[in-house]
């Protein structure tokens, strides 16, 4: 019998790819404890450079036409991530230089440690009864008007965006990275910061909105349900029941308007052991939502609960998806 042993081009692009594994995986963790430690970067953030951008485009191409918002959004998520690939292809044989870009892409597309920094920082004010300052804080959160809120529907609201948000600006970004490394990161972050700007529901976006709003329910299928299953897995550590938290997921995840959203929101809301949902004002638009649980509506020490799961998610989320970067060469060859 013949055993193959490959030839040495075959072995050299074996290790090479290995090599690659390494640095994403390694540059993920490293981007992710940068996020961690520091929080997003103070000046010159590269997403908010980005916004400007595609608001500069949207000026170009805006028509009440979903082609037209089609058109702006290929061009605004094709160019960054063309970008992306090049510098992928760049550091294709530079493991250090590849791991420090991975690192620094992935610290400027989460935003896992200001989130909870700013539920935290809710629940402070929560805590002292210091209602406008916690309506001060909100928009810093989410897009509803705070001006009628009283102490519950803003520890609600707050809940609901820590929920979400753990899959959008943890969670998603790790998967995509996890599967197509430098392209992946800055391409999710593309279309979730322009499904943020032009997918939402008004008048002038109805339409030319509709591609990035599908979009990023497409990249969101998967990390959505994700996020979901870790955050019933980690249901105990905030005095949650995992089967509780399943439960109400498969139950009530599907009731939300949003494909992903309600998917974490339903999730959350069993882990807690309090209701979600209900009436949203926004500014000029009102949404009756249904609820999701069965508990109470949220308080104070559920906002901080909220936010000591969402760093477990994350943290899990972190491992699955480095383990994954790193068992993709290995797969290959066998």
């Amino acid at each position: 019998m013949i055993i193959g042993v490959g030839t040495p081009k075959s072995i050299q692009d074996r290790r090479q790819g290995r090599a690659r594994a390494i640095a994403n995986a390694v540059g993920l963790v490293t981007g992710y404890a940068l996020d961690a430690a520091l929080g997003d970067p103070r000046r010159f953030h590269p997403v908010a450079g980005y916004g400007r951008l595609a608001a500069a485009l949207e000026r170009r191409t805006y028509a009440v036409d979903r082609a037209a918002g089609a058109r702006h959004a290929a061009i605004a998520v094709g160019m960054p991530v063309l970008v992306a690939c090049a510098a992928a292809i760049a550091t294709q044989r530079r493991p250090i230089a590849r791991s420090a870009l991975v690192a620094a892409t992935t610290w400027a597309v989460l935003g896992g440690a200001s989130l909870r920094r700013e539920a935290e920082a809710m629940a402070d004010s929560l805590d002292a009864g210091d209602l406008r300052a916690a309506r001060r804080r909100l928009p810093n959160l989410c897009g509803r008007d705070p001006s009628t809120l009283d102490n519950s529907e803003i520890a609600r609201a707050t809940v609901e965006s820590v929920a979400e948000n753990t899959s959008d600006a943890v969670v998603a970004p790790l998967v995509w990275g996890a599967i197509a490394g430098l392209p992946g990161l800055v391409g999710y972050r593309a279309i979730n910061t322009l499904d943020a700007m032009v997918g939402h529901r008004s008048a002038k976006y109805a339409r030319f909105g509709t591609a990035s709003a599908r979009a990023d329910d497409v990249a969101n299928l998967v990390p959505s349900r994700l996020t979901a299953a870790l955050t019933a897995v980690a249901a105990p550590l905030v005095s949650g029941s995992p089967g509780r938290a399943a439960w109400v997921w498969l139950r009530d995840g599907n009731r939300h308007p949003s494909p992903n959203s309600g998917q974490c929101e339903a999730a959350v809301a069993g882990a807690l052991g309090v209701s979600l949902g209900g009436r949203n004002v926004y500014f000029g638009r009102v949404e009756d939502r249904p609820v999701l649980g069965d508990g109470p509506l949220p308080v104070a020490r559920d906002v901080r609960r909220a936010a000591q799961l969402s760093a477990a998610v994350g943290a899990a989320a972190l491992v699955l998806c480095a383990a994954h970067a790193l068992a993709k060469p290995w797969r290959r060859c066998r």
